[in-house]
């Protein structure tokens, strides 16, 4: 064999392997790319209250910061695997959070969600200042 055929077979293997690792490459990033559309996140805001109950000024001491949640979660995105994700039990949540705690004031509320391959969780969070009555 002469030097010219060496250089082409060579050659023509040298291109069949950038072929295969080119091949490759696009594989894993095609891959990565069509999983990273199967994970989300999102935040949505909900609402606000001065309080859960009617308070009067000065009717009650603050014993302080108070949050509570609750969640739903989810196989595959569609079978669900608890109930909940309700905004009363979130609240009942908050509450119990500090001992002696009959009311909250300042309240907020909001629910993220989460989507991951094999399961998901949407929660409501309610977070709030923590009062009881004097």
């Amino acid at each position: 064999m002469d030097a010219w055929n060496y250089q082409r077979v060579c050659a023509i293997l040298s291109t069949f392997r950038l072929n295969q690792v080119y091949s490759m490459f696009r594989k894993i990033l095609t891959t990565l790319v069509l999983s990273s559309t199967l994970i989300a996140c999102a935040h949505t805001s909900g609402g606000i209250a001065t309080s859960n109950i009617p308070l009067e000024p000065a009717s009650y001491r603050i014993l302080g910061q108070a949050k509570g949640g609750d969640c739903q979660y989810k196989l595959l995105g569609i079978i669900p695997l608890t109930g909940g994700n309700e905004t009363h039990s979130a609240l009942e949540d908050a509450l119990t959070d500090i001992p002696n705690t009959t009311a909250l004031v300042q309240i907020t509320s909001d629910t993220y969600s989460q989507y991951w391959i094999l399961w998901s969780n949407t929660c409501t969070q309610v977070h709030g200042t923590a009062v009881a009555a004097n």
